[in-house]
């Protein structure tokens, strides 16, 4: 059973690294060879090991076909960011956050113009404050019917960061967008489901401690899985102390109801024994523990940790009720091979890898000891083991690893699990029976909360309690994974210290800086915003930080300061916010976070979020033989909005590189008079492309390369503008979107002239992602 998951999962992952889906045809092909392979294994009754090469070519087949009504499940172009009158539900649990209320709807029924339109699925949408109104209460389960605008999931694409897109097909969203406002906007009824349940319990757990409202939001995080109310701070220190899985309720927890249930049907059994005459007691065990199990996975909102958890309490729980005997390894590839048969794409979730991978390489460290040392040796060790059998994953996922996990874990583990989470479910349950009981448990488990957060932010303080690691190679992080594997091999297989030096490639990636008198620069993909990074050899300088919405949603956080991460940017020397609007400044606040001390200068120092000095003509200064000169505003600063920004002239011996900001036709041509001529220059195109910049003078004074405009998918300010690409068309320049290439990588050699290096949507090409260069092959 084991081989046999095994051979399905490579199926399915092997779909996953292709840049297209193979046709119908070609799926329906390969399912015929693997029928016909597995009717001629079991005709010849074939050895086990050849059963598997008919299960790839199964399981390359069904991944493929799903994967591909996935994507044509997805909103059509034609109806992007048109208004479709929708029916459906309410799923999962709505976050309401300043002044808007963002959730989950599944549409039943969609039309446009009309007429019905083939729209059904999971979207993501959000319902804004209008001046007139705040947005109504969204509840789980609900039914309504809402005018809304979509646009089909496009994320940002950037070394080392999140991928949208891959998220929302694994998650099944077709659509993402809000809620217009309109008379039609109306709630058809309210409904009865688990989720309705579980906002219940968390707005009951919010009451009974209005006094204390963080440890309610860890306990309503805990019990059921709401982590609405977690905040930025909240997860810097879960991440930084390594224990997400715990706040994302583990299969730990769903085992650990299992094993309640089971200890109540032996406390029945005790105290009623003529029951075992009618019954034995490991059968009704078996038939408790899993509904036990079935009900919290319910309430938790069934994640993939706690499918995998339910799935192998399942497969033993069956063994015991049919008197058949079962190992580890039968349980778990019965859950592994069942989870795949039912949703392949799975497989595109960080949390399936980390989940099986660490169950697995658990059962393949611990040799298990009989009695309660036994089990006292596996939680103390557990953690550190998990720690390093999970580190390939952890630094491939997410790039980063905690130095505190283990000790974190350590502790938090087992008072979390044999502690905390049961006075909160017990207490949970009375609230509803008999509240003054249920709210005096709860206060009891505030404290216990309030006490172990308290010892984890001291961890997370610890300045090198988190690492982050440059973007490593996938031939890195194969050999990393065996080297785990051999780390923590059983007693008894030799030179198991030596797989500690197979995880070096993974921790200490090689990387290439720059030549004296050569720079690089990467745009990085922050949708309708601008921040670009260059570095010499050994300086860095970020220009520019993306955008920070009301709603708490920082692209300086979420794509700026990972990408740097990514890169190996371990000190950044500068920081220049070109003005003040938000799509430039307001991720500054996440960057100086995670890089203090950086030296801060800016155009608009009175709009900007951190402190900064004035940037002003005729500033210049060199590292490693690159000159940088800012060459607007003039002193003093008399210019206003836009045109008062930083511009900045990167010249390396081979090339240049300008930054002009949002500045307008107005003052491009003092750009194009103060930019020398000579070497061949790279444009960041002026105000990502509208309408009052790009200037035809302009870009025939400076003649680039090419250029790249940095831009949002979809935006409301149709940047770039239809006239301004036709401009660049007919001088012959190449204009780059970033919303097609993703993050954009130029290098500027000291000896030729300046080379794209990539488009990060072809460097990272998948079926999922819409990708199409828009350079000519001989720029790359």
């Amino acid at each position: 059973m084991l081989a046999a998951a095994v051979a399905i999962l490579a199926g399915a992952v092997l779909v996953q690294a292709l840049p297209a889906l193979p046709p119908g045809w070609l799926d329906g092909l390969l399912a015929c060879l693997a029928l016909a392979g597995l009717l001629a294994c079991w005709r010849w009754n074939a050895p086990a090991w050849s059963w598997c090469l008919p299960i790839v070519f199964a399981a390359f087949a069904w991944t493929a076909f799903r994967a591909d009504l996935a994507m044509q499940a997805r909103l059509p172009h034609a109806l992007e960011k048109q208004d479709v009158l929708v029916t459906g539900t309410v799923t999962d649990l709505p976050q309401a956050q300043g002044g808007s209320t963002r959730f989950d709807f599944d549409i039943a029924q969609a039309h446009f113009d009309g007429r019905a339109v083939p729209v059904q699925g999971h979207v993501r949408l959000s319902w804004y404050a209008s001046r007139q109104h705040a947005p109504p209460a969204i509840e789980p389960c609900a039914a309504w019917r809402l005018r809304v605008r979509m646009k089909r999931p496009h994320g940002l694409v950037n070394p080392g960061g999140l991928d949208f897109e891959r998220s929302a097909l694994q998650k099944g969203i077709i659509a993402t967008g809000y809620v217009r406002e309109d008379p039609a906007n109306a709630l058809l009824s309210h409904g009865t489901c688990v989720d309705g349940v579980r906002a219940r319990v968390a707005h009951a757990i919010g009451a009974a401690l209005p006094d204390d409202a963080h440890a309610a939001r860890l306990l309503r995080a805990l019990s059921v899985g709401d982590e609405r109310a977690l905040d930025e701070h909240d997860w810097q220190v879960v991440r930084a102390t390594g224990i997400s899985h715990l706040i994302a309720i583990s299969g730990f927890h769903v085992g650990l109801a299992a094993v309640f249930g089971a200890l109540l049907v032996r406390l029945v059994w005790w105290l009623f024994p003529a029951l075992s005459l009618r019954l034995a007691r490991p059968l009704a065990e078996a038939a408790v523990a899993f509904p036990a199990s079935l009900a919290y996975g319910a309430l938790a909102g069934f994640g993939l940790p706690t499918t995998r958890t339910l799935l192998m309490i399942a497969v033993v729980a069956g063994s015991r009720l049919l008197r058949r005997g079962g190992g580890f390894g039968e349980g778990f590839g019965l859950a592994l091979a069942a989870i795949l048969i039912v949703d392949p794409l799975s497989v595109l979730s960080a949390g399936f890898w980390l989940s099986f991978a660490g169950v697995a390489l658990l059962a393949w460290t611990l040799a298990r000891d009989s009695g309660w040392r036994g089990h006292l040796k596996e939680i103390g060790l557990a953690p550190l083991l998990m720690t390093l059998a999970l580190l390939p994953l952890t630094v491939w996922f997410f790039g980063q690893a905690s130095l505190v996990g283990p000790l974190a874990n350590l502790v938090a583990v087992p008072f979390v699990s044999f502690v905390i989470v049961p006075v909160d479910l017990a207490s949970c349950a009375l609230l509803f029976a008999w509240p003054w009981l249920g709210r005096v448990l709860l206060h009891v488990c505030a404290h216990l909360v309030d006490g172990l957060w308290w010892f984890l932010v001291q961890l997370a303080e610890w300045r090198p309690a988190m690492q982050y690691l440059p973007e490593a190679s996938l031939t890195a992080f194969a050999l990393s994974c065996v080297g785990a594997v051999w780390l923590l091999a059983p007693r008894g297989v030799p030179a198991r210290a030596l797989g500690a030096l197979a995880l070096l490639p993974l921790c200490f990636p090689r990387g290439t800086l720059p030549a004296e008198g050569a720079f690089r620069a990467t745009v990085i993909d922050v949708g309708q915003g601008l921040s670009v990074l260059v570095r010499t050899r050994d300086h860095a300088l970020l220009f520019d930080a993306g955008a920070r919405y009301p709603s708490g949603f920082d692209l300086g956080e979420a794509a700026v300061v990972p990408t740097l991460h990514a890169l190996g940017v371990t000190r950044l020397d500068t920081l220049i916010v070109s003005h003040g609007d938000n799509d430039h400044s307001g991720g500054a606040v996440s960057v100086l976070a995670a890089y203090p001390g950086v030296s801060v200068w800016g155009g608009e120092p009175a709009r900007g979020p951190v402190p900064m000095r004035q940037c002003h003509t005729g500033q210049h200064w060199r590292w490693d033989d690159v000159e940088f000169r800012i060459l607007s505003p003039p002193a003093p600063v008399l210019l206003r909005d836009n045109d008062a920004g930083c511009v900045l002239l990167v010249t390396g011996r081979g090339g240049r590189l300008l930054l002009p900001a949002d500045t307008s036709s107005k003052i491009e041509p003092a750009i194009a008079a103060a930019v020398p001529a000579g070497l061949p220059l790279v444009l960041i195109a002026p105000h990502h492309g509208s309408r009052t910049s790009s200037s035809e003078a302009y870009l025939q004074a400076l003649r680039p390369r090419f250029a790249v405009a940095s831009t949002g998918y979809l935006n409301g300010y149709h940047h770039p503008a239809p006239e301004v690409v036709t401009r660049y068309a007919a001088l012959g320049i190449p204009l780059l979107d970033t919303p097609n290439t993703g993050a954009v990588r130029v290098a500027f050699p000291a000896d030729s002239d300046p080379t794209l290096l990539s488009e990060e949507r072809l460097r990272q090409a998948r079926y999922w992602r819409e990708t199409g260069s828009q350079m000519p092959d001989a720029a790359h």
